[in-house]
């Protein structure tokens, strides 16, 4: 099965890539086994991490710059992760993920320029059936050779997203009038990457 997904996603990313060919775009798979994908988002007076564990993904990046040419990432939303069990629970329900009825989002990304010594990802995020644009703020870590003879580089990313964009709304109003709940929902990638070509 992950097979599968992997050679979709790298099909998926060839053509995409191709008009761009000139760029030296080589296809990346990601490394999940050391790659995070994280999330922070306020409740009542404090920020609360979280993690998916379980993820497929691939990027065409051009090594020598770390311009991304395009990409696809899925998620698999029963995965989350905050380290509490009755919280998961409550994440995994028609509250929040419905895990049920969207077992995966996607990440598709669209675009990327070089901005300073960052870079910007533009793409679009689906969630809950939604699709909306999200831009996040890439840094370029490096590429180079692993011990066996791998081609490996790493990224960083951030983003903001309003989770009730994509229609996830649960809330309680507290007693000082605040919300239980913060809308917006920041997120923490740290992504090393293995090169396919």
């Amino acid at each position: 099965m992950r097979k599968t997904v992997l050679a979709v996603l790298a099909g998926f990313l060839l053509l995409a890539a191709a008009p761009a060919a000139h760029a030296e775009l080589k296809t990346f798979l990601i490394d999940k086994d050391h790659t995070t994908v994280g999330f922070s988002v306020r409740h009542m007076f404090t920020n609360q991490t979280g993690l998916f564990r379980t993820f497929e993904g691939a990027i065409t990046m051009d090594p020598k710059t770390g311009v991304i040419g395009s990409g696809k990432t899925v998620i698999e939303t029963a995965s989350v992760d905050t380290r509490h069990e009755k919280r998961d629970g409550h994440l995994k329900s028609p509250d929040f993920f419905n895990v049920e009825q969207y077992p995966a989002m996607t990440f598709v990304i669209t675009q990327s320029r070089l901005n300073g010594d960052s870079m910007e990802v533009r793409g679009e995020l689906t969630l809950l059936g939604v699709t909306k644009p999200v831009t996040m703020t890439a840094k370029y870590l490096g590429v180079g050779k692993d011990p066996w003879g791998n081609t490996r580089a790493g990224l960083s990313a951030t983003g903001r997203i309003n989770r009730k964009d994509f229609g996830m709304d649960f809330n309680k109003v507290l007693d000082s009038g605040g919300m239980l709940v913060g809308d917006l929902v920041d997120i923490n990638l740290e992504v090393e990457l293995i090169q396919q070509n």
